[in-house]
């Protein structure tokens, strides 16, 4: 019972974290099931089942408020939801150690692009409204789906910082639009599983244990991505990308940390994105402030042009006598 407890709590966590700044929800969800020794795909297989749910709950609330683009879902869910297939089927016989501290760092190049980004020159709205390209987003779609399944997580870590990084829509629309094309991934990768495992290692109470969670989550934190500055949420995501991969990196063969030395690599990494956010958030503040004296000025302009432009009123004594009688009928 404690054990389930537990896993609702970190699905109703992982959700809340997954929903707001678009991924973690495989990522920690899978560290917990391998921590009390699940094995990898049984691990992977659980998290997609839950997946089903809180995914098909998150995309209709991100729907409800506004969060999603559905031609982005449609362009990136379709091709992520073959590699999600194709990537359960990888791992239900091949392990991924090698791969995983390969794309660990390929997505740790990612967070810090981001948080360096966002800190610093908050949103890129040049490009702001452009449509995302289809060349762009299918193979896109293929890589984190397979990366996905194969890992437990990365379809957010992966797809996220990606379509951020082209500066063509909003933070909180990809973050929406990659949590609902999240649904097809894991229907595919679930498939895919069942197919390849059937259903041995696999604990369905702890999959609805981590659905009522996941669930009872998703409409707040499609709430919450609402009301979270765009500036705020790219640092926030950026930071949340170093420390997932940081975590692999440290742990893999090709580092092998000792303890101690993975702390203080966590300490500082904690007080870098404790400063980037804060920063993020005195320069959205001092953006906020402009943009309203702005707006004041430019209000201010109108209103004297309006004032210039209306004609004068007459008073009734410079209104000729006939105006408004009838005219006096004529011999």
């Amino acid at each position: 019972m404690k054990t389930l407890i537990l896993l609702a709590l970190a699905g109703l966590g992982a959700q809340l974290v997954d929903g707001s700044l678009g991924m973690a929800y495989g990522v920690t969800s899978t560290t917990l099931l391998l921590a009390i020794g699940t094995n990898p795909a049984a691990a992977s297989a659980t998290i997609h089942l839950a997946e089903i749910g809180t995914t098909l709950i998150s995309g209709v609330a991100h729907w409800k408020f506004g969060n999603v683009d559905w031609k982005v879902v449609a362009r990136i869910g379709v091709p992520g939801a073959v590699g999600a297939f194709a990537g359960a089927t990888v791992l239900s016989h091949l392990s991924t150690a090698v791969a995983a501290p390969v794309m660990s760092l390929i997505l740790l190049s990612l967070g810090a692009y981001l948080l360096i980004r966002f800190t610093l020159r908050g949103i890129d709205r040049r490009n702001l409204g452009k449509p995302m390209r289809k060349r762009f987003l299918g193979p896109l779609g293929l890589v984190a789906g397979f990366v996905d399944a194969t890992g437990g997580g990365g379809w957010g870590p992966v797809g996220t910082p990606a379509i951020l990084a082209s500066g063509r829509m909003e933070p909180r629309k990809v973050i929406g639009s990659i949590d609902t094309s999240e649904f097809l991934v894991a229907v595919a990768a679930s498939l895919g599983f069942l197919v390849a495992l059937g259903s041995q290692g696999i604990d369905f109470a702890w999959v609805a244990a981590l659905l009522i969670g996941g669930m009872i989550a998703a409409p707040i934190a499609a709430w919450l991505v609402r009301h979270v500055p765009p500036r705020l949420l790219g640092s926030l995501v950026g930071g949340m990308i170093i420390l997932t991969n940081s975590r692999t990196l440290l742990r893999s063969d090709w580092l092998d940390a000792s303890d101690g030395v993975a702390a203080a690599v966590y300490a500082v990494l904690v007080v870098i994105w404790a400063a980037a956010v804060a920063w993020s958030f005195v320069q959205y503040r001092k953006d906020r402030a402009l943009e309203s004296a702005d707006a004041v000025a430019a209000a201010a302009t109108a209103l004297e042009r309006a004032e210039l432009l209306e004609p004068p009123v007459g008073t009734e004594a410079d209104r000729p006598l006939t105006a408004g009688r009838p005219s006096a009928p004529q011999d």
